[in-house]
């Protein structure tokens, strides 16, 4: 059994689907593993760390390969080099991306999608969404710090004191805690808001307070999946009006909020941009799906009347090394359940939770019931 690691074409994309670890551990598994050339570099990871951990590089590497192993969805000028009945995954990106399914079901490939992945204690270590929005949050706090003309923490000095700088994240999932603390350590002082009631015990855990109204349709915001609901015009509303009162007084706001399938709602008006202070700094973490605040450009800094608002798209590639080397250990997760250990074979278990939440294409189809070609 084969796995390739391939290379990423898109040049805004620096992580890799690999890391020496998970070579070394699919090596126990009894797998071949082969590595295009050059497919670490923007992560830190020369050819010659996959090569001393026992992986062969080449550029045939994707050639009879049974799985191929990818950051991004395969384009369909790559599709060429998979052989049929391959199983590629990858963070597929499969919402409105009909054409690109389709593409993938007509070259015969079983595509797998890592961010599809069920929230299900043992898919914890598969759980890509987790492991990059950690880094996400993390990143957006460098970003904004960066960006932001003051310090983040209080100093008391003898030519006076410079203040906190106050910090609001909106949106409490996994990036938006991981903003929270990071913004923490670096001493500012922290709110955030989201619309699900579990995590105020959370923000309030990592020192920070929270804000939200907090009526009864707030009490059922949650799905049993652990994901935001959408919420009534009229709860956004009373929520906006409260924001908007806190957001003139911020200094820095992290945007976080997504719906899966859906377009990012709007969290930030123009109108709210226009009310802070000039300096202040919004970093909006869902620009890649049209952005929770209003105005904000994809790969630029827009400025606002002195107020800059941040787009960096794929802000986990931000910090590729340590963004590659947990996708590896999530996909390496992943891919030892579809592996027989006493044969060494790929055994894939159709009617595996795990596999039907993520599997896309089979056999010339889209089979996800979420993605059917309308009027199938």
């Amino acid at each position: 059994m084969k796995i390739a690691v391939a290379k990423e074409i898109d040049p805004s994309e620096p992580r890799v689907a690999a890391s020496p670890d998970t070579v070394k551990k699919f090596k126990a598994l009894g797998v071949e593993i082969a590595v295009e050339p050059g497919a670490g570099i923007k992560s830190g990871l020369p050819d010659s760390e996959f090569t001393a951990a026992g992986a062969v590089v080449g550029a045939d590497a994707l050639k009879d390969a049974d799985i191929v192993i990818k950051v991004r969805r395969p384009e369909p000028g790559e599709l060429v080099n998979y052989k049929r009945g391959a199983l590629v995954i990858a963070i597929m990106d499969p919402y409105g991306n009909e054409a690109a399914l389709k593409a993938m079901a007509d070259a015969g490939v079983s595509a797998f999608a890592m961010e599809l992945m069920p929230r299900i204690t043992r898919a914890q270590a598969m759980d890509v969404l987790s492991s990059q929005a950690n880094l996400a949050g993390y990143r957006a706090v460098i970003e904004a710090a960066e960006a932001f003309g003051r310090a983040f923490p209080m100093m008391m000095t003898a030519a006076g004191t410079v203040p906190a700088a106050k910090v609001f994240v909106m949106g409490v999932g996994v990036a938006g805690l991981q903003a929270i603390a990071t913004a923490r350590r670096l001493g500012a002082v922290v709110t955030a808001t989201d619309v699900r009631p579990a995590v105020k015990e959370q923000v309030e855990s990592l020192g920070a307070k929270f804000l939200a109204v907090e009526d009864e349709e707030f009490k059922q915001a949650e799905t049993a999946g652990g994901y935001a609901k959408e919420m009534s015009k009229e709860y956004q509303a009373k929520q906006a009006a409260l924001t908007a009162e806190h957001i003139k007084k911020q200094d820095i706001i992290i945007t976080t909020a997504l719906i899966p399938g859906r377009p990012a709602p709007r969290l930030v008006t123009s109108a709210m941009v226009k009310s802070m202070k000039p300096g202040s700094v919004l970093v909006d973490l869902a620009v890649e799906r049209g952005g929770n605040v209003e105005g904000v450009k994809s790969d630029e800094t827009v400025e606002v009347d002195g107020v800059k608002i941040v787009g960096v798209p794929n802000l986990a590639g931000r910090v590729a090394a340590s963004a590659s080397s947990l996708y590896a250990r999530n996909l390496f997760s992943f891919i030892e359940t579809l592996v027989d250990k006493s044969t060494k074979a790929l055994a894939v278990n159709w009617d595996d939770e795990l596999v039907k939440s993520t599997a896309l294409t089979k056999d010339g189809a889209v089979i996800h019931p979420n993605f059917q070609p309308k009027g199938a």
